[in-house]
């Protein structure tokens, strides 16, 4: 039997509902929050992480390196990550979701 991500029982299902609804999304927006969730560790959405933005860019099909980092700016202007960037060639990217919970409005 297969084991599959239930997203709607998921810690991350608010922030989907959150994004589903952000009128200053495009599809590039959301690509690249689908390759961070994909990136990232699904058991503990809320725990930095590391990656690249060739990684990113390829897995969301972003193709200009200034789309990217305009859509990484707006991710972070809106609220919905962090992000500590790394000019080490091996290291990559520091990314942590915002996520919003009922104690932290």
């Amino acid at each position: 039997m297969k084991n599959y991500l239930n997203i709607q029982h998921h810690a991350l299902s608010g922030y989907f509902e959150r994004v589903a609804v952000e009128s200053r999304f495009y599809a590039t927006h959301i690509s690249l929050l689908m390759a961070l969730f994909y990136y990232s560790d699904s058991d503990a959405p809320e725990k930095p992480f590391q990656v690249s933005r060739p990684k990113l860019m390829r897995f969301s099909r972003i193709r200009s390196i200034a789309t990217y980092h305009k859509n990484i700016k707006d991710l972070v202007e809106y609220g919905y990550i962090e992000y500590n960037p790394s000019w080490h060639p091996q290291r990559g990217t520091q990314i942590r979701f915002i996520i919003e919970t009922a104690s932290n409005p």
